[in-house]
């Protein structure tokens, strides 16, 4: 039964608080009487407090030197300082991790928390506190716990990269790590206690070597463990991966790159409460060992933190659980026992929700009528009047009546609250809901059908469509049972790239997104709309992880992949249908992926004997929503036929087995095999081909130190090139890789020949026809020999005879042939028009020759045109439109390019890995570079394939 006392509901102090006096083994207080200015309470959190506040002489005596502990067990010593009676002593302790040692420490900081540590890893370190409200909230089925973490960037001596250079709202990381230390944490409260619990966790240092989120876990674990909260056992977490054939227990940053899992488990000294982790198709058995591995190692931590609370930890608020009363569970089932029965049997879940809204009314209106329910303002005195005597047998606690206010410690009297007659509303839906979540787990075991029908093995009816929105690159409608999502995959370039602001990287890019929501209208509801929740941000990020392994790499498809999931309904397993409806967009936008992935969630009942089995617990597969909340176990398992690449179990009881766990994988195996083969019948199928919609990107390579040619002053020439070509973009990387981002073919066939102009090597020697003259200096002409890319020809070098100014003869527009004859050490080049002239007269100019004219042939006669290379060696397709199905090309497969452009160039053999061997017939119109037969450049002739 609830009872709302008027008392303050409070933890007990130490035993030796200064303010206490033992006389004939009984405990009195050692301050004067002070009961006719104060009530006589039976606790308060704030007693010791209290009473510094009222007596400043007890504030200044009895000061408490903290000593430090040290030895071999403490790991260390702690510094002395002075402490204020009534907090922790200091201490710490070493614990032994993998192949390396954590160091807890308690009583350092945070003392006027409940529970306050610090845990070291080398040189990372995770402060954690615990706090609890003084005054329990409304009693509800979801226990009131609020996780916050928080990396802050001063940890590697950084400074936040926003404008107000402070942390701000909790990024997404943050947020899984906060449903990390939370998903273990919840499932070890005991139920009844309403008080409302925080847990702050902050990063203080991080190294760059030891992963912060898992000794977040563990810290979250001790800090609980050492506070009055009460819980049923401490839990810890490690980090597992697996590189080579060997797990490591929390292994560094760097044995993480190298690592084929990332598993993250948690778990009590006797069970595991929550396992997450991604994996590049691992089999059920390895995966098996990984999470043994994990348990033996968390069963180690867990040891030690018992033997540290035994030493550090504070009494348990048992007091302060309230449960409802045992005889109201009677009374329910009496009420709607027969009709309960009739209502699980309804398959529709709108319909059996309804229905059960309507018997919790029932069942409400019939204990009022009985009496047993008061909603009139009908209620007995919840407080006597306070008996000043002194009780021996307990700590006397004094509060004055009234508001002290003294720095910043503030407190009030508490008001006090009547008490219902027999049940309080809120009882009776606790105990409807338990009532009904007990018949369900019957039903299930009795009879061996669910709600909706179906076996415990069984799979809900699966259909998924592609192609239904047209202006998307790809979409997909995938359909489970009452369960439906809507995925859309968008294609785009770095610049759509999703930034990462954290504390190693500066700007960290993902290729790859998927963004989750989940609408209220997916359960016929109404509710808020706005940032994406907690369970959002996770959803989406397990999916994410789900489908990565099966993306292309950035050379094969150069494209950032976006992938929207919006529920559309929901009735359980959501994420997981994100995950088929994600495969099946990405395939619609013509992605290549490696192989189809499907994901499902298993249930469980865990305890059948209780009604009626044999013992053994009942895996549930794809499992609906009233399963998962009346349920023991929700395990997330994507993969495909082969192996597993993304998991996620939540526990909601004591803990799970491995031989449980191993049972759940198998049947989850078999479950996956047969979603796979329904996706496999998509009508209509997804295109795997480019949408016209699509952009498209060309990667070319040139050599690195042409890549500032391409970028020009300030990035001036770059954005020239795109003004001129019309082009989206163009990403010039410091290995030579160029990436042409643009809507249409032309806009970018435009945009390779000027880059391949602008990084050709001009050869001396060679000679460039039909070249326009683009400015004119008093010392000479200015002409493009290419796009992009100009030449002096001095006065001199203009004509055969003496020319006073350049004006006289030529104007900005002509066109004129000339031939390199110099590049200085700057690269600028040297061209002449005189060089290629017939040779004046002897008589004339006597047996003078212009310098390099000699062995040249004339400009009339037929001559082999050299060009400077395009350095385009090994370019990679990248896309270009795709109108079939995905295939794949090999390097050497090129697409010939238009040819209404351009004359070959061709650089002599001594530039081999830059040559072009072909060469070109003689032209009139001017030479530019394009691609060659043989270049590895793909993307001309409106059509590539990609591999």
């Amino acid at each position: 039964m609830l009872v709302n006392s008027g008392s303050i509901n409070a933890r007990p102090h130490s035993a030796h608080s200064p303010f206490t006096r033992s006389v004939n083994g009984r405990r009195h207080s050692a301050i004067p009487d002070l009961s006719r200015c104060s009530l006589r309470v039976r606790s308060s959190k704030f007693s010791s407090l209290s009473l510094l506040l009222l007596h400043p002489a007890a504030r200044s005596s009895n000061r408490l030197r903290v000593r430090a502990v040290a030895g071999a067990e403490a790991g260390g010593s702690a510094p002395a300082f002075d402490a204020s009676p009534g907090f922790p002593e200091p201490f710490s302790v070493k614990i032994p991790v993998g192949d390396r040692h954590i160091l807890v420490e308690t009583g350092h900081m945070g003392r006027q928390a409940s529970g306050a540590v610090t845990v070291t890893d080398g040189e990372t370190i995770i402060y954690t506190s615990v706090c609890l409200a003084d005054i329990p909230s409304e009693p509800s089925d979801f226990f009131p716990l609020n996780v916050n973490y928080q990396e802050r960037f001063s940890a590697a001596g950084r400074t936040s990269g926003g404008f107000y250079k402070r942390e701000g709202r909790t990024k997404d990381h943050e947020v899984l790590i906060c449903r990390l230390i939370d998903r273990p944490l919840r499932p070890t409260m005991l139920k009844g206690f309403y008080h409302e619990t925080q847990v702050l966790s902050w990063v203080l240092s991080y190294d760059g070597l030891h992963s912060p989120d898992s000794l977040a876990v563990t810290a979250a674990g001790i800090a609980v463990a050492l506070s009055e909260v009460p819980n049923s056992k401490a839990i810890a977490g490690v980090r597992i991966g697996l590189v080579g054939d060997k797990f490591i227990v929390n292994p560094t940053t760097k044995e993480m790159e190298e690592s084929d899992l990332d598993l993250l488990l948690a778990g009590t000294d006797s069970a595991i409460l929550m396992i997450e982790g991604y994996c590049n198709f691992l089999s059920e058995e390895k995966l098996l060992q990984a999470v043994e591995v994990g348990q033996e190692a968390v069963q180690a931590i867990c040891k030690e933190v018992d033997a540290l609370v035994k030493k550090c930890g504070k009494p348990k608020m048992l007091d302060a659980i309230n449960l409802p009363p045992p005889e109201l569970y009677k009374h329910v089932e009496d009420i709607a026992g027969d009709e309960l029965l009739k209502v699980l049997q309804i398959k529709g879940k709108v319909p059996r929700r309804k229905s059960l809204v309507s018997l919790e009314d029932k069942v409400l209106t019939i204990l009022t009528e009985k009496g047993y329910i008061s909603k009139d303002a009908t209620f007995v005195a919840a407080e006597t009047i306070p008996d000043m005597e002194v009780d021996e047998d307990e700590d006397e606690e004094v509060v004055v009546d009234g508001e002290i206010d003294e720095g910043d410690v503030h407190i009030k009297p508490v008001s006090r609250k009547p008490t219902p007659l027999f049940f309080s509303e809120v009882d009776v839906k606790l105990v409807f809901k338990e009532v009904t979540s007990k018949f369900l787990r019957r039903r299930i075991v009795e009879g061996g059908k669910r709600s909706d029908g179906r076996t415990p093995d069984e799979i809900r009816p699966i259909n998924s469509r592609c192609g239904l929105l047209p202006r998307a690159h790809g979409s997909a409608l995938f359909t489970r049972g009452e369960t439906q999502a809507l995925a859309v995959a968008t294609l785009g370039d770095k610049q759509m790239a999703q930034r990462v602001d954290n504390l190693v990287d500066d700007d960290e890019l993902k290729r790859f997104y998927l963004q989750y929501s989940f609408p209220p209208s997916s359960v016929g509801e109404v509710g808020r709309m706005g940032a994406p929740s907690r369970r959002e941000i996770g959803h989406g990020m397990l999916a994410e992880r789900a489908l990565g392994p099966i993306l292309p790499s950035e050379d094969d498809f150069p494209y950032t992949i976006r992938v929207e999931s919006t529920i559309t309904e929901s009735n359980g397993s959501s994420s997981m249908a994100s995950v088929c409806g994600g495969c099946l967009a990405l395939q619609d936008a013509g992605v290549p992926i490696k192989s189809s992935i499907a994901g499902i969630a298993m249930g469980m009942v865990l305890d059948t004997q209780e009604f009626g089995g044999d013992g053994t617990p009942l895996i549930l597969s794809d499992i609906t929503g009233s399963e998962d909340a009346s349920g023991d176990m929700d395990f997330k398992v994507a993969g495909n036929e082969d192996g597993i690449s993304a998991f996620q179990m939540d526990i909601k009881v004591a803990g799970i087995t491995l031989p449980i766990m191993r049972n759940a994988l198998l049947q989850a195996r078999d479950g996956r095999k047969r979603i796979l083969a329904e996706m496999a019948n998509c009508s209509p199928p997804p295109s795997k081909g480019l949408s016209k919609h699509a952009p498209l990107i060309h990667v070319m390579k040139v050599r690195p130190e042409k890549i500032n040619l391409i970028i020009g002053s300030g990035g001036k020439k770059v954005k020239s090139i795109i003004e001129e070509t019309g082009v989206e973009a163009i990403e010039a990387q410091d290995d030579g890789v160029v990436k042409i981002t643009g809507k249409d073919l032309s806009s970018i066939e435009r945009s390779i020949a000027i880059i391949g102009n602008l990084t050709m090597v001009p050869t001396i020697g060679d000679i460039y026809r039909n070249c326009e003259i683009k400015s004119i200096a008093p010392y000479g002409v200015f002409v493009e020999i290419a796009p992009g890319r100009e030449g002096l020809c001095h006065i001199s070098e203009l004509s055969s005879n003496w020319l006073a100014k350049a004006e006289d003869a030529f104007k900005v527009g002509d066109r004129v042939d000339v031939k390199l004859i110099e590049i200085n050490d700057k690269g600028q080049l040297r061209l002449s028009r005189r060089a290629l002239l017939p040779d004046p007269d002897p008589k004339e100019f006597g047996t003078q020759q212009t310098a390099g004219v000699a062995g040249e042939e004339p400009a009339s006669g037929p001559s082999t045109d050299k060009a400077a290379d395009i350095e385009q060696t090994k370019d990679k397709v990248s896309v270009a439109k795709v109108t079939g199905s995905t295939k794949s090309i090999s390097t050497e497969q090129t697409i010939q390019p238009r040819k209404k452009a351009i004359k070959r160039l061709v650089s002599p053999a001594k530039d081999k890995a830059y040559i072009n061997k072909e060469r070109p017939k003689k032209s009139s119109s001017k030479a530019v570079s394009s691609i060659s037969a043989n270049d590895e450049s793909t993307l001309v002739n409106g059509e590539a394939k990609i591999g």
